[in-house]
């Protein structure tokens, strides 16, 4: 699935980055029965939820940032990864939450996206870590992801579903 073109391929991403877009990963982490995890940020009192995801810091790769990240928002790296998508995907803030994140730097990121099999049991996850970023979490089956997150990441979400499912799929028939 992946092309040694792409930037999300090399060592570390180029210098020519839109710097208006926030560089990060995001992971859609599946359970044995293929549910998604999805989880309430704690700095949203909405019912909101979402995907893993965060930054890449300068230095890091999107390998790299994936585990780092995993780790800090389930507690765990216990996953095999599945699928890595080929291309980045991009999504804009709304006005009224680019001014307040990442100190107003960013109108939105633009992520490399995993999908990565947990292969423990639920007991191993643990969102109240040094700096939990979820108050909540759970299994939520596929079809019940659009319902439950925010609506300016629905596009985005759509396509990386899209885009990766089909190696769930394909995972399943092996």
């Amino acid at each position: 699935m992946t092309d040694n073109s792409d930037p999300a391929n090399h060592e570390h991403l180029d210098e020519s980055w839109d710097t208006q877009y926030r560089r990060g990963v995001g992971m859609i982490l599946l359970n044995e029965q293929n549910q998604v995890f999805v989880g309430q940020r704690v700095d949203n009192r909405q019912d909101a939820w979402q995907m893993p995801q965060g930054g890449i810091n300068r230095n890091e790769t999107p390998d790299q940032a994936m585990l780092r990240e995993i780790q800090e928002e389930t507690g765990t790296r216990n996953v095999e990864i599945i699928a890595k998508s080929s291309k980045w995907y991009r999504y804009d803030l709304p006005d009224a939450l680019g001014t307040k994140l990442w100190g107003g730097q960013y109108k939105g990121q633009q992520q490399i996206w995993y999908l990565l099999r947990f292969r423990g049991e639920d007991r191993e996850i643990n969102i109240h870590t040094h700096h939990p970023e979820f108050r909540n979490w759970k299994w939520i089956d596929k079809d019940d992801i659009l319902g439950l997150i925010v609506p300016f990441k629905k596009d985005l979400y759509n396509q990386v579903l899209n885009d990766l499912w089909p190696f769930v799929l394909r995972k399943n028939r092996e």
